[in-house]
């Protein structure tokens, strides 16, 4: 099994920061994407940011130059810098991972979800 465990959320004004942390952990060969995406009340989960293995990212638009994804190979973690936020950032953030295993087939897993809540 993996778990992944996200940290860094709270409450913030518009215009602040913040940084969430991901770290994946079990029983992992290797992992492959890694990401972020959120869910607002009454609406769908998106993807805010990934990013590969080999450190190539892709944002949603609506975070581009805002937003930073970030990952350690080594100690299989991710992470997400967001400036300049906006109240409707507000949201659940939810990290995500494609790991192999050591029985050779990759899933996709994600962590419980951080709130980030942006006051205006």
């Amino acid at each position: 099994q993996v778990q992944l465990v996200e940290s860094g959320g709270g409450l913030v004004q518009a215009g602040g920061s913040l940084r969430l942390f991901c770290a994946a952990s079990g029983s992992i060969a290797s992992i492959n994407d890694m990401g972020w995406h959120r869910q607002a009340p009454g609406k769908q989960r998106e993807l805010v940011a990934r990013i590969t293995s080999g450190g190539s990212t892709n944002y949603a638009d609506s975070v581009k130059g805002r937003f930073t994804i970030s990952r350690d190979n080594a100690k299989n973690t991710v992470s997400l810098q967001m400036n300049s936020l906006k109240p409707e950032d507000t949201a659940v953030y939810y990290c995500n991972a494609i790991v192999l295993g050591f029985d050779r087939v990759y899933r996709n897993y994600w962590g419980q979800g951080t709130q980030v809540t942006v006051s205006s």
